[in-house]
């Protein structure tokens, strides 16, 4: 004969006590790990939900990181009213900046169009005409304005891709850019010289600051440092000769893919700003270099007046006031003479 025992309602009434403190400890155990990190889909580009889009109308909205997104061209290519190439390393300052100008001229609202890949690879997008293929796209689109380092803009206003005067702005400085709480225990320039502490550093064929990082290298430790982390280093894959640096020094960090790179301040600095896991080791300034940026109209350029205007707005104190949020300094003429 089976025998059906009474329950205790008590003992019922304590296991599901003693449940819901397990769920409720599991709970706040994966608020504290969200916490720590941010969302997967935020570790990828474009990092700044749209903001760097100043279309109106975005029809059909279809971004998916790490699968299907334009991160470095910005805006509406269907009849722009303005048409900037910037070197990549201010994306995140590009949506203030055009927010600010827009409002201060309505007239261009939702009708510019911006490219922020490397300055380099902007030029050889001119030079074929303004045609630039990524993945599956092929599209075909001319500056009026382009901005770079200071001696870079001189360069191509010499052999008439630009047309004169260069108009420089900012100033920016190099850090070295490390995960949060720097587990490698990176403290200087020196330090990327280490066999076991793995780098991403720009291309020196695609990406100038390249050319400032060498002379700071050289500074700190001489040829023997730059031949170190340019050289023996990338042959022994522990450093990593990246295409786009201001996209993939952060990323493959934040991916374990890297220890360590050197970037300009101001990009360490909005990465830490958004809350990714990542801070920075200033450099001191006897080994710095100090990079002045500039701008100068396009010769032929479709859009002549609305990019002197933009160049009129990217030196004025509005324009730093957004600037100086990211790090950069104020550039002063007297400054041309000793800076990279």
């Amino acid at each position: 004969m089976a025998h059906i025992c009474a329950q205790n309602p008590l003992h019922g009434f304590r296991r599901f006590l003693r449940l819901m403190l397990a769920v409720s400890l599991s709970c706040a155990a994966g608020l504290a790990c969200a916490s720590a990190a941010p969302p997967e889909a935020d570790v990828f580009p474009p990092w700044q939900q749209g903001e760097n889009n100043d279309a109106l109308d975005r029809g059909l909205e279809f971004t998916v990181p790490q699968v299907d997104v334009l991160a470095d061209f910005h805006g509406n290519l269907s009849s722009p009213k303005l048409v900037l190439f910037v070197g990549g390393n201010y994306f995140f300052a590009t949506a203030p900046l055009v927010a600010q100008f827009e409002k201060d001229n309505p007239e261009y609202r939702g009708r510019i169009f911006w490219e922020t890949i490397p300055p380099g690879l902007l030029v050889k997008q001119m030079k074929a005409g303004g045609t630039i293929t990524v993945g599956n796209m092929t599209w075909t689109v001319k500056p009026d304005a382009y901005f770079a380092g200071l001696a870079k803009v001189k360069d191509l206003i010499a052999d008439g891709t630009l047309s004169g005067p260069a108009v420089p702005y900012v100033t920016n400085q190099l850090t070295i850019m490390v995960r949060r709480d720097n587990p490698q225990h990176v403290t200087s320039l020196k330090d990327l010289a280490r066999p076991e502490l793995r780098l991403a550093m720009p291309n020196p064929e695609f990406e100038g600051v390249s050319r400032q990082i060498k002379a700071s290298l050289v500074k700190a430790g001489g040829d023997a440092l730059a031949k170190a982390v340019y050289e023996d280093k990338v042959r022994a894959g522990s450093t990593e000769l990246t295409h786009i640096h201001h996209r993939q020094t952060a990323l493959f960090l934040m991916q374990d893919r890297a220890d360590a790179g050197v970037v300009w301040k101001s990009e360490a600095l909005f990465q830490e700003q958004i809350g990714h896991p990542l801070a920075h080791v200033d450099i001191p300034d006897n080994e710095n270099t100090t990079a002045i940026y500039a701008g100068a109209l396009v010769n032929g350029a479709a859009h002549p007046q609305a990019a002197r205007k933009w160049l009129a707005f990217i030196h004025s104190p509005a324009a730093f006031q957004i600037f100086e949020r990211y790090g950069f300094g104020k550039y002063e003429p007297a400054l041309s003479s000793t800076v990279q």
